[in-house]
Order: structure tokens, then sequence, then C-alpha cells
């Protein structure tokens, strides 16, 4: 019974994490015929009080994202949840924090840049779809179903691979999943303000991540890792890594 009810909370978790990241794909797209999406609203009442729900939902977000991610919090999660379900929490909890974005996310006024021609429109648009397809594609380079916690819900005691990936995507770049995150939150011919704070503090969150990513792959994969820094760049193709 506690195998069956483990693996049932891995699918719902899974379903839910991957729900809540694709409505957040759909909602940075602005496209028109979604009934919600990041230009959907119409700026209403306080700037003020708009960019501190703003900041709020990105905090809580970012914290979320790295406290939870830390090998303590997991260490002392473990002893109120079966290890089994601690990746899947994660998961849970950042689809529904999608799905909180997407809904309360507060519109502003104004625009940053606003492009008619009709084939640069186009360019960036490829470019933001090509940017969301590369961040799902890295994420089954390293084992989907892992990082959404699925496979350790359904085959208990399910390791986590220790193999340092560096075929295709992560051969062009060490960090492609966030790659994909900036190419699909900052292309578009249409920057309104309201994208803009989310695609600026996302922007921020990533190179902070990123950051603290980096001294725990190092410390993890030791000169392994840094011989594979200095070959390859961590989010921009062909930038130079020296």
């Amino acid at each position: 019974m506690k195998k069956f009810t483990i693996s049932l909370y891995g699918i719902i978790a899974y379903l839910i994490g991957l729900s809540g990241l694709t409505a957040f794909i759909l909602f940075m797209g602005g496209w028109d015929f979604l009934p919600i999406h990041i230009n959907s609203g119409t700026a209403a009442g306080s700037t003020t009080q708009a960019v501190l729900i703003n900041l709020s939902i990105l905090t809580l977000f970012g914290l979320h994202h790295s406290i939870a991610a830390r090998a303590s919090f997991k260490e002392k999660l473990a002893q109120y949840i079966p290890a089994e379900v601690e990746r899947s929490t994660y998961v849970l909890v950042s689809g529904v924090f999608m799905y909180v974005l997407c809904l309360y996310w507060q519109p502003l006024s104004g625009a940053v840049w606003q492009i008619d021609n009709a084939i640069i429109t186009n360019i960036l648009g490829v470019i933001h779809i090509m940017g969301w397809l590369v961040m799902v594609g890295a994420t089954f380079e390293i084992d989907h179903f892992h990082l959404m916690g699925l496979k350790q819900s359904l085959t208990p005691n399910n390791a986590e691979g220790k193999e340092l990936k560096e075929s295709f995507l992560y051969s062009i770049v060490r960090h492609p999943i966030q790659s994909g995150v900036l190419m699909g939150v900052w292309s578009t011919s249409y920057m309104s303000m309201t994208q803009f704070v989310l695609s600026l503090g996302l922007t921020f969150y990533i190179v902070i991540g990123l950051y603290f990513e980096e001294k725990s792959l190092i410390a993890h994969f030791g000169d392994t890792y840094l011989n594979y820094k200095k070959r390859v760049p961590s989010v921009v193709p062909f930038w130079p890594t020296h």
C-alpha cells in the first residue's frame, strides 16, 4: 500500500509540475488566443502595489527553488517524508508556483520596446519557441523523469546519476536549461513592462542560482568539471570561457 501511495503521489506531482511549467511557457508566449497571458491584463490601481506583489511572487519562487534544492534541506525533509517523494514534492510545489505566477502576476503600464518589422518579429518568435524546446530537450538529456521525481517514486532506491553530461546541448553550453529559459523570456517583439520585470527577475535568479550551482558542481566533480568549464561556455553559445 505504501509503494502504491508513493507511486500515485509521484505521478500526481509530475503532472502538476509538468502542467504548471506548460502553463508558464504558454503564459510567456503572449498568445492572443489564450484568455490569460503575460500581456492580457490591464494595469489598474497602484503601481507600487503591483510591483510589491510581483516581487513577493518572485521572492517566494526563488526561495523555494534555492532552499529546497540544498542538500541540508533535503536531509531535514527526509525526517518527515519518504526519500522517494522528496523530489516529487519539490516538483509539485514548483508547479503550484508556476500557476500562482500565471494567475497573480500584476500588469504594469508601459513598454520597453516594440518592434513592428515583420521579419524581425518572426525571427524572435522562432527563437522564443526554440528556447522552450531547448529547455525541455535538455531535461531529457540529463534524465527528464529523474529530474521531475517520477523515476524515484516509481522505482524506490533509484540513485541520482553521478555522470557529468557533455553530449549534444551540454557540449554547446554547460547550462542549456537556463539558456532555453532566457531565450524564452527575452525573445519578443513587444516587451511590455509587465514582461520586462518578470524577465529581469528570472534572469537575476538564474545568475545567482548558477553561481551556487557551479560551486556545487566543482565540489562534486572536481577537476573534471573545471576542465569542462574551460572548454564549454556557461549559457551563451560560443561565448569565450575565459
